[in-house]
């Protein structure tokens, strides 16, 4: 590859990648404003008086938007170096997602016998997912649920296990004359009541029934705030630790820690 074409790839990297230059940041604010606008279009889009009215220029906006953020998906693939990892990453999932539903329409017509296809149009509404691009922070958030991930995969065991004895206890205590006909209804009431929902479909008559339903409501508060508080500590580490919003010339991988040289992900220099 000459150099001119590095040096224009490396330029193209710095701006779409990067929030660090002015170029950078004004590429992300037209971008943000292009997702926003899209998605209204799909809110507005829904409302038949609006639909009826303005659908061909909403149809029109529709296909301006794809072929932007098509080239935008172009130029991202053209300036890292290894492009198919880009688009097998999450990132790279969502850019394809915000443009393959409105192609795909040109060959699966709305036909009466095809309206489930439409489904398919709400698809566009995961470019709004690419607003983390736009918040450098969103590399602590998730590295803070990455280490999080396993404690609150125990602590949701926990609840599992104790959902299923309140609620077989629940089924012994009301039986099926008072609601509670067997003992996956009664699980049910058990996950609706600790996390305070309170549908109100299924309630206790008993008395005993009534007290076990009260400690589980107020049990239900504190279950609540443990995951809360599990990311919180995860997410005060993070910061401490500090990550850049350096985007990888070889992936686009973001998220590297402030003296990293080599990408995390695929051993690229920084």
């Amino acid at each position: 590859m000459s150099t001119n074409s590095q040096q224009r790839r490396k330029r193209l990297h710095t701006i779409i990648f990067g929030a660090e230059t002015p170029a950078g940041r004004g590429f992300d604010v037209a971008l943000l404003i292009l997702i926003i606008a899209s998605v209204l279009a799909v809110v507005l889009e829904s409302v038949s008086w609006i639909r009826d009215d303005y659908g061909p220029f909403l149809h029109a906006f529709e296909w301006v938007v794809t072929i932007a953020f098509t080239i935008e998906y172009v130029l991202r693939l053209y300036c890292v170096d290894k492009p198919w990892r880009y688009a097998r990453s999450f990132f790279g999932v969502v850019d394809l997602l915000a443009i393959l539903p409105t192609y795909l329409s040109i060959f699966i017509p709305g036909a009466q016998s095809l309206l489930v296809i439409r489904a398919l149009r709400l698809l566009r509404v995961f470019r709004v997912l690419k607003l983390v691009h736009f918040v450098g922070e969103a590399s602590q958030l998730r590295v803070a649920l990455q280490a999080s991930l396993r404690k609150i995969i125990v602590f949701l065991g926990a609840v599992l296990a104790l959902t299923v004895i309140v609620g077989s206890a629940m089924y012994l205590i009301e039986g099926e004359e008072n609601g509670f006909t067997n003992i996956p209804v009664s699980i049910y009431w058990a996950i609706v009541t600790m996390t305070t929902v309170g549908y109100g479909d299924i309630a206790p008559h008993t008395a005993l029934g009534k007290i076990l339903a009260s400690v589980i409501m107020i049990l239900g508060y504190g279950i609540i705030a443990v995951p809360t508080g599990i990311v919180s500590v995860e997410l005060a580490g993070a910061a401490r630790m500090g990550v850049t919003a350096r985007a990888c010339p070889g992936c686009g991988a973001q998220g590297h820690d402030p003296d990293a040289r080599f990408c995390k992900h695929c051993g690229d220099e920084l």
